[in-house]
């Protein structure tokens, strides 16, 4: 086991250093959505104009609402790891993981998490520099339970955000061209994921249908939780549709795996 767990570590150690060679494009992609943060501050600024409350919170709730968003696009957003994946199948570069004692789906997690560790940090840098300016107008909820059950969700969201861009990425053992799945998912993701706007405001209808959906899970739920938008109760009922979801794109993941793996060639590499 130590010396499995040491294998992972050092391509965790190598992502680290690979992507660290990028952070001057995380931290403008940072300083860049401090520019949507301010947009966001705009356009909701107007909506609340004319009433106190929307769908039970009132401005500074809202707004720490996408503020949570923002910050965790970085720390458990998958960037491109679909494209990644497909470039490493069409060039075959995938065939060196078929003969070695490496499992692919654990390495390419690893550098997953190297690269959210870094990009998180550094867009904690312009939003520190922010922070003098909207830390008045934020509101963070202060139950302890709401961190004790965020950290847990914040995890499983990260395993079904890369979870979904794996998948999509080994589409490319049927399909040459991924880039209009990934596009279609990203448009679910942005709706149906609570990053245009809070789910709670849609219907109670379609909300209900949302949360048996993995996008829910994908970046509202942690958010919401932390933020104070769901209670305990349904928190904890969440959790467990969450874990749920885990499991099935993780068994998914393997299915599609061990199909594609029928249809390739390995040819380089």
């Amino acid at each position: 086991m130590s010396s499995v767990l040491a294998k992972y570590r050092q391509t965790f150690l190598v992502g680290l250093q690979s992507n660290l060679i990028y952070r001057w494009n995380f931290a403008a992609r940072g300083g860049f959505e401090l520019f949507h943060l301010a947009v966001v501050f705009v356009l909701w600024g107007a909506a609340f104009a004319g009433t106190p409350v929307i769908g039970g919170f009132d401005f500074g709730q809202t707004f720490t609402y996408f503020t949570t968003i923002l910050v965790l696009q970085f720390f458990i957003g998958a960037f491109n790891e679909d494209y990644q994946i497909s470039e490493e199948i069409r060039n075959g570069l995938i065939n060196q993981f078929l003969l070695k004692p490496v499992n692919y789906f654990l390495y390419r997690f690893s550098i997953f998490s190297a690269a959210r560790l870094v990009s998180g940090a550094l867009v904690l840098v312009p939003l520190a520099l922010a922070l003098p300016i909207i830390g008045r107008r934020m509101e963070f909820p202060h139950e302890a339970w709401r961190l004790g059950l965020g950290l847990p969700a914040l995890g499983l969201a990260a395993l079904i955000q890369f979870s979904i861009a794996y998948c999509f990425g080994l589409l490319t053992f049927w399909f040459l061209e991924i880039q209009g799945f990934v596009i279609l998912s990203l448009a679910f993701e942005s709706i149906l994921g609570g990053q245009i706007f809070p789910l709670d405001l849609m219907p109670a209808r379609w909300f209900h249908v949302a949360q048996f959906l993995p996008f829910y899970y994908q970046m509202y739920f942690p958010a919401a939780i932390l933020t104070g938008r769901i209670g305990g109760a349904s928190a904890l009922r969440g959790l467990g549709l969450e874990l749920a979801w885990v499991l099935i794109l993780l068994g998914f993941t393997q299915f599609l795996w061990r199909r594609g793996l029928r249809r390739h060639t390995a040819v380089g590499g």
